[in-house]
């Protein structure tokens, strides 16, 4: 299947909530995936859905080389509670000389260990959308993106002192340490922000700044 030039063919391995949902979401953008996973009927119950899957031991060299694997360009290891399964593979991925391995982690210990062997990218979903849960519960963000460590792109009404300026006179970066990005007014789409801009009472302001200053900017609405 796949092809030393192609980048849009990606390998996913491990089907389990997280993998089986990227996999499709991949599938559904137009990407290539190949989908593998070491319980058949797993494999059974998404072959439906996604155009190759097989079923393989992934910590198997040479079973993912017959599945040509190792010519892919991008593979994510979305393998969960099998932490020795998932470092073995992401260690295989890597001795492949794949260039793009993005892997689950179930702990941030986990993802270093995972960085140690290989792994480009890590991703901790369950810490990551308890995290940004908890902004939303805890404070007035419609909606908060860490993007870094420390810096974050928040979704929020405008505060009551925006209202009638324009974001030149709010001078807000100064004031706060955060940049308005976006701004949505009723029955618009998003739009993008500029010193001109007048903030209106309904507004919703897409803001991006470091995550104490975002969240002390949300608090003001």
């Amino acid at each position: 299947m796949a092809k030393n030039d192609d980048t849009n063919q990606i390998v996913v391995i491990g089907l389990g909530r997280f993998g089986s949902s990227l996999a499709t979401e991949l599938a559904r953008r137009g990407s290539e995936v190949l989908a593998l996973d070491s319980r058949p009927n797993v494999v059974q119950r998404h072959a439906d859905e996604l155009t190759h899957t097989a079923v393989a031991d992934s910590t198997d060299p040479e079973s993912l080389r017959q599945l040509g694997v190792h010519q892919f360009k991008r593979a994510v290891v979305a393998i969960g509670t099998e932490l020795e399964a998932s470092i073995l593979t992401t260690s295989l991925l890597a001795d492949f000389g794949i260039p793009h391995i993005w892997a689950k982690a179930t702990s941030r210990q986990h993802g270093r260990i995972l960085e140690r062997v290989g792994a480009h990218h890590v991703v901790l979903p369950e810490h990551e959308m308890g995290e940004r849960v908890a902004h939303l519960v805890n404070g007035r963000m419609l909606d908060y993106i860490e993007l870094a460590e420390h810096y974050a792109l928040i979704k929020t009404h405008a505060p009551a002192e925006a209202v009638g300026n324009t974001l030149g006179e709010l001078k807000l970066r100064s004031k706060y340490g955060v940049t308005v990005v976006g701004i949505k007014r009723p029955g618009e789409d998003f739009t993008y922000a500029t010193a001109d801009t007048t903030v209106g009472q309904q507004d919703t302001l897409i803001v991006a700044g470091t995550t104490t200053q975002v969240e002390a900017f949300a608090e003001r609405t």
